[in-house]
């Protein structure tokens, strides 16, 4: 058995790759595939990379197109989900905010720099007319610690992926002003140059076992109800977010990767855009 380390947000988008494990697909093709949830996001999962922590990551776009620009000498090998990802902007529901355009010059919550939480509010400030050079940011680390920011007035808004807050919302606890969905497909698959060099054949294993999982994933039997008891989601709000996503099984479009450098770099995320064959792995 090869051992294969795999990192990861504890949300709904990953059940393929856990069912994938509990079923043994991996495990019939030789591979010890090893998960671990990240809960502090795609800041953290980049770090993990850099330092050959893990081999292979299910990472925001934005944040692993920034972090491979600064040098982390990582690739994507495909895309994961193809869909956008809907950004939910919260505010603690006791605050005085009521619409996205009370949040200017408001500090926002962010799990760590170079996470999708930093990298969208870049985003969202675009698309409100704000100059980016004025958001303030308060590092929280992960969503108890933005409940926690939020509550205490150490921090405004907060942003984090619509249907993993919702529950929060209903409790009461965040208020939604509004939603920024990413401008690009959302979730990468990602592994590190060093993995991919010494492993291509077994990359093309995982990519073929993880591919049949996802194409089929919508059709299990009662996915939305497996999903919903897993993830602690309401019913209909996981047949709302089945509706809106798709997963890929393709690599990502240089077109579209070259429209997230572009925008990184008009919002100066990033000095420069690497050639793309720094950023795309041909498996």
């Amino acid at each position: 058995m090869k051992t294969v380390k795999i990192v990861g947000v504890p949300e709904h988008f990953n059940l393929p790759w856990h069912l994938a494990m509990e079923e043994g697909a991996f495990e019939d093709r030789g591979i010890d595939l090893q998960w671990e949830d990240i809960p502090e996001g795609t800041g953290r999962m980049c770090q993990l990379l850099s330092e050959n922590k893990t081999d292979l990551a299910i990472i925001l776009t934005e944040g692993i197109v920034k972090s491979i620009s600064e040098g982390n000498q990582v690739k994507i090998v495909q895309e994961y989900i193809a869909s956008p990802l809907l950004w939910g902007v919260h505010v603690s529901a006791q605050s005085d905010f009521e619409n996205l355009s009370d949040l200017r010059g408001a500090k926002t919550a962010i799990s760590r720099f170079g996470s999708g939480s930093h990298l969208m509010a870049f985003v969202q400030a675009q698309n409100e007319g704000w100059d980016p050079n004025t958001l303030q940011f308060e590092v929280i680390d992960n969503l108890d610690g933005a409940i926690k920011g939020l509550s205490d007035g150490t921090a405004d808004y907060f942003m984090w992926e619509h249907f993993t807050t919702k529950p929060i919302v209903d409790d009461g606890v965040f208020r939604r002003l509004g939603d920024c969905p990413t401008p690009w497909p959302c979730f990468m698959l990602v592994a590190t140059e060093k993995f991919l060099q010494e492993n291509k054949t077994l990359m093309a294993h995982i990519l073929e076992v993880i591919n049949l999982y996802t194409a089929e994933f919508k059709n299990i039997p009662s996915i939305d109800r497996t999903l919903a008891n897993r993830y602690g989601q309401k019913l209909e709000d996981i047949q709302t977010w089945l509706s809106l996503t798709s997963w890929s099984q393709n690599q990502l479009d240089s077109g579209v990767l070259e429209n997230v450098l572009d925008t990184l770099q008009q919002l100066k995320l990033i000095e420069k855009a690497l050639p793309l064959r720094h950023y795309l792995e041909d498996i």
